[in-house]
C-alpha cells in the first residue's frame, strides 16, 4: 500500500495487522480509514470501557473521547512496537481509569461535604489506620513481585482486563501470563501471610 508517496512497510506498518495500517492511514488524515477503524474497534473499546466505568451514558462519553485522540494522536503509534489494537485499547483503559478516578474524587467531596453539613461527628479513626495498614501491606507486598508478575496482576485486578486482554496489551502468550498471574498470586499470599 503507498501512502503519501512512501510503501507503508517503509513505514514499518505490519501486513497482518490491519488497525496498525488504518492507525497509519489514520495518522495521514485519511477519514474513511478512521471511519473504517471506528467500525472495528468501537464495540470492543466500548465493552473494555463499559466494564470499567459500569454506566452505559458516561461510557459513551469516554468512547468519543477515545476516538477523538485517536484520530489526534494516529501519527504517535509506532507499527513496529506492538499492535494497533493494543494501542487503541491502552488509550481506552487509560481514560476509563481516568473517568473512575475523577468521578470517585467528586464522590469523596461530596461524601465528605455531606458529613461535614450533617454536623454529625464521625470516629473513622480506627477504620481508617487499619485500611491504611492493609493497603501498605498490599503496597508492599506487591513491591516484592517481579516486574511482569506485578504488572499482569495490576492490569487484571485494577485495570479490570481479562488474561487474553492482558496478553495482547503485553504481547505475551495467554499461557505466560496465565502463569505469571497464578505465580504472582501464590507469591503474594506468601509474603502477604508472612506481613499478617
Amino acid at each position: 500500500m503507498v501512502i503519501d508517496g512512501m510503501d507503508a512497510s517503509a513505514i514499518g506498518s505490519d501486513p497482518t495487522d490491519p488497525v496498525a495500517d488504518l492507525l497509519v492511514r489514520t495518522a495521514t488524515g485519511d477519514q474513511d480509514a478512521f471511519a473504517e477503524l471506528y467500525d472495528r474497534l468501537s464495540p470492543r473499546v466500548f465493552g473494555l470501557i463499559l466494564r470499567v466505568l459500569v454506566d452505559r451514558s458516561q461510557s459513551e462519553e469516554v468512547l468519543q473521547e477515545v476516538f477523538l485522540e485517536v484520530w489526534q494522536s494516529a501519527s504517535r503509534f509506532a507499527p513496529n512496537k506492538g499492535q494497533g489494537r493494543s494501542w487503541v485499547l491502552t488509550i481506552a483503559h487509560r481514560r476509563a481509569v481516568d473517568r473512575v478516578r475523577s468521578a470517585q474524587s467528586s464522590a469523596d467531596r461530596d461524601v465528605r461535604a455531606g458529613f461535614r453539613d450533617l454536623g454529625v461527628p464521625h470516629d473513622g479513626v480506627a477504620e481508617e489506620a487499619e485500611l491504611r495498614i492493609e493497603g501498605r501491606k498490599v503496597a508492599s507486598a506487591m513491591a516484592e513481585l517481579p516486574d511482569a508478575q506485578r504488572e499482569t496482576l495490576t492490569l487484571a485486578y485494577y485495570g479490570g482486563y481479562s488474561q487474553s486482554e492482558i496478553a495482547a496489551l503485553v504481547g505475551a502468550p495467554l499461557g505466560t501470563v496465565k502463569t505469571r498471574m497464578r505465580d504472582g498470586l501464590s507469591r503474594l499470599r506468601s509474603v502477604m501471610g508472612v506481613m499478617s
